[in-house]
């Protein structure tokens, strides 16, 4: 019986000594081949053109041609799944190369050699061995004209915080990971002006969730934060779950707060949309909603359950959109969740729905 191909990848990095660590770190695990190394992004557009990997590993500073722009031109002339290698020093290029096209990243501890490269060799690998599953390839955006339209709503004034009564106020719940920054963007810009308080579980290391948090802020009718303890949960707010812990909800459905607690041992993901779901069924005795994006894994499966034992509704991108259909399927298969959609359609009819299924004039925007 012919054994399975290996998964090809490109390593594309200005510097010798990290080319050659990525090399080793990488051919070290089974089932992964490096076909070939490129210095600059000029390099590695035409390797990539040449050799179509399976995955790209990327460096985002480089000479001659960044990483910014060779993601431009490869998802127009090669789309290719791209892991984007970054350090924590500069969470804002992540998202900036995420927009433009790359599947996912690793945060590289201080220090370019070996060492540092070794400590998140379990993380790459396992993005790497995902990036074939990627169904339409890195940041796919459906683009066609006959789309669900849009729905405006009118929007809700931006509260300066401060305890607030939910009474007909909807909870949202949103789980994503691989491919989840810009599915969460566009589902929070179809719920932009309603009168909704979001919680956001987004598979991140700590201070990439705070970086997230104020991108999202800058280009969003709602105020988006990264979720500290005890806060009061308010109608037009987005709380983002801080990287490396757990966000949940406590409280009863006229007065919510946000908990944030240190992960248990028995916890896979930090944050962990499980326990995020299963708190929100709780707090809100069933009048919440839950919505499960893209994502590598099972996180969520779980906590769908719960929340549909609860009474709540879920939420579900679709295969067809969806740039990893992993924790999409989990919540399925914890069904009968209340809709599986595409993305450019769910934002919309979830709006509608958080509406009361009614059109509301426009709303204006946050400046």
């Amino acid at each position: 019986m012919a054994l399975e191909r290996p998964i090809r990848v490109l390593v594309i990095d200005d510097s010798p000594s990290n080319r050659r660590a990525i090399t080793a770190l990488l051919e070290s695990a089974p089932g992964l081949e490096v076909v070939d190394r490129a210095a600059d992004g000029e390099e590695g557009l035409k390797k990539a053109i040449a050799l179509r990997p399976d995955c790209i590993t990327l460096d985002l500073e480089m000479p001659r041609l960044d990483g910014f722009s060779l993601l431009r031109l490869l998802q127009a002339r090669a789309p290719t799944p791209v892991i984007v290698l970054s350090s924590y020093g500069h969470p804002a290029d992540v998202f900036k190369a995420l927009q433009l096209g790359a599947l996912d990243f690793v945060a590289k501890p201080a220090g370019n050699d070996a060492g540092a490269l070794e400590s998140v060799r379990a993380e790459l690998i396992e993005k790497v061995r995902a990036a074939p599953l990627a169904r339409r390839g890195p940041g796919y955006r459906v683009t066609d004209p006959l789309r669900t339209p849009h729905v405006p709503v009118r929007a809700a004034p931006r509260s300066s915080g401060g305890p607030a009564p939910l009474h007909g106020t909807a909870v949202v719940a949103i789980g994503a990971s691989t491919g989840g920054p810009p599915a969460v963007q566009e589902v929070l810009e179809a719920l932009g002006g309603l009168p909704v308080s979001v919680l956001v579980a987004q598979h991140m290391p700590s201070r990439f969730t705070e970086a997230f948090a104020q991108r999202l802020d800058g280009v969003l009718s709602f105020r988006v934060k990264e979720a500290r303890d005890g806060e009061p949960v308010v109608p037009g707010r987005v709380y983002i779950a801080p990287g490396g812990e757990q966000l949940e909800l406590w409280g009863h459905p006229d007065a919510l707060v946000t908990r944030v607690l240190p992960p248990e041992p028995s916890d896979v993901y930090a944050p962990s949309v499980d326990r995020l779901f299963r708190s929100v069924a709780k707090a809100t005795l069933g009048r919440a909603r839950g919505v499960v994006l893209t994502g590598m894994g099972n996180d969520g499966g779980a906590g769908t359950r719960a929340l549909l034992d609860a009474g709540a509704e879920v939420w579900v991108e679709s295969e067809d959109t969806a740039v990893v259909f992993g924790m999409p399927q989990a919540a399925i298969a914890n069904g009968p969740v209340t809709q599986v959609l595409p993305r450019h359609a769910l934002g919309p009819a979830l709006a509608r729905a958080v509406a009361g299924g009614r059109d509301a004039p426009g709303a204006p925007s946050k400046k």
